[in-house]
C-alpha cells in the first residue's frame, strides 16, 4: 500500500519552504564562486560567524560575476564590446529588480539580493559599482579625478557593503559609523591598488588598461612603484583603525585579509618595476599559513586577556 505524502495527509512539515531552499542553494553557489576565485578572501571568510560568512560570500560572488564580464570572459566567449555592455546593463537591471523583489532566476544575483535586503545594502552602493565596471569597457586611461571615482565605485563601495554585513552581525558594536565607514573605504582602496600593481602586466598587455594617471609600461619606474606602495601602506594603516568598530569574529577575518594584503604590498615593494610588468606577485602558501597563525594567535591572546584576572604583558599593550 503506497505511503501518503505529508501534503496529502494534511500534516505540516518542518522543512524549508521552496524559497528558503532556493535561497540556500543560491548561497551555496556563491560559496563556490569565492572558493574558486580567491584563496585569500575565502580563507579570511572562514574566520567569520556562519551568518556573516554566507553574506560576505554572497557579496563577493556578485562582485566577481560583474568583474568577469568586463575582464575578458565575455570577450573570449565572442561578445563584442557593445554586446558586453548590454550584458552588464541587463545584469544591473536584474540586480536592482532583485533588491526590490527579493528574487532572481540568476542564483548569484538572488544570493546577493538576499544579503542586501537583510543587511541594508541598496542601490546607492550597487550603482557606483556598476558604473565603475562599465568604465572598464570604454576607458583605458585615467586622470586623478576619474581614478578616484573609479576606485570608489569598484572597491570602496564593496568595503561599505561588507561593513553593513559586519554591523548587522551578532555582538556588533554601536557608534563610530563615520570612522568605520572611512576605514572600510580605505581598506577597499588599498586592496584595489594592490591589485592594480599585481595585475599591471595583464592589464596593460591583455586588456589595454592603465589605471595610474600619466603612467604607461614605457614610463613606469621604480620611483613610481615606490610612491604607490607608500600610498597603499597609508591606506592599510588608516583601515586598521576601524577594526575596533567591528564584532570580534569580523575583526579576526578583516585582520587576516589585512595581513595578507600587507604581505602582498611588501612583496610589491621588493619587486622592481620591470618585474611587475612581467609577472604577478603572490603570497606563498607557507607564508599565508604563517600569517594565519600570527593573526589568530594575536586574536586569541587579546580574547584571553579580556578574562577577569588575566592581564596583558606590559610589552604587548
Amino acid at each position: 500500500m503506497p505511503t501518503k505524502l505529508p501534503a496529502e495527509t494534511g500534516l505540516q512539515t518542518t522543512g524549508p519552504t521552496p524559497l528558503e531552499r532556493y535561497s540556500a542553494t543560491a548561497s551555496n553557489s556563491a560559496r563556490v564562486v569565492i572558493n574558486n576565485y580567491s584563496t585569500s578572501f575565502s580563507l579570511a571568510c572562514r574566520m567569520l560567524d556562519p551568518q556573516s560568512r554566507t553574506h560576505i560570500a554572497n557579496v563577493y560572488a556578485l562582485v566577481r560575476l560583474v568583474d568577469e564580464v568586463v575582464d575578458g570572459v565575455a570577450c573570449e566567449a565572442g561578445l563584442s564590446p557593445e554586446a558586453t555592455g548590454q550584458v552588464l546593463d541587463s545584469l544591473e537591471a536584474e540586480t536592482e529588480t532583485a533588491l526590490q523583489a527579493g528574487y532572481s532566476t540568476n542564483m548569484v544575483v538572488h544570493a546577493f539580493a538576499s544579503t542586501a535586503r537583510c543587511c541594508g545594502i541598496d542601490a546607492t552602493l550597487t550603482r557606483p559599482f556598476f558604473a565603475s565596471m562599465r568604465n572598464d569597457l570604454s576607458v583605458s586611461t585615467h586622470d586623478g579625478s576619474s581614478l578616484e571615482k573609479y576606485i570608489y565605485g569598484s572597491a570602496e563601495v564593496v568595503g561599505l557593503m561588507c561593513l553593513r554585513v559586519f554591523r548587522s552581525a551578532p555582538h556588533a558594536p554601536t557608534g563610530g559609523e563615520d570612522q568605520a565607514a572611512e576605514a572600510a573605504r580605505r581598506l577597499g582602496a588599498a586592496f584595489q591598488k594592490v591589485n592594480f600593481l599585481r595585475d599591471l602586466a595583464s592589464d596593460t598587455s591583455e586588456l589595454g588598461r592603465c589605471y595610474f594617471p600619466g603612467l604607461s609600461p614605457e614610463t613606469f619606474t621604480n620611483g613610481h612603484k615606490d610612491l604607490l606602495v607608500k600610498e597603499i601602506k597609508a591606506d592599510l594603516e588608516a583601515a586598521a583603525q576601524g577594526l575596533v568598530f567591528l564584532p570580534p569574529r569580523a575583526q579576526l577575518a578583516v585582520s587576516l585579509a589585512h595581513g595578507l594584503f600587507s604581505e602582498l604590498n611588501q612583496q610589491l615593494s621588493q619587486a622592481s618595476a620591470a618585474e611587475l610588468l612581467a609577472r604577478r606577485v603572490s603570497v606563498a602558501p607557507w607564508r599565508k599559513a604563517a600569517i594565519v597563525l600570527r593573526v589568530v594567535g594575536a586574536h586569541l591572546a587579546k580574547k584571553l586577556c579580556r578574562r577577569p584576572g588575566i592581564h596583558e604583558p606590559e610589552g604587548h599593550r
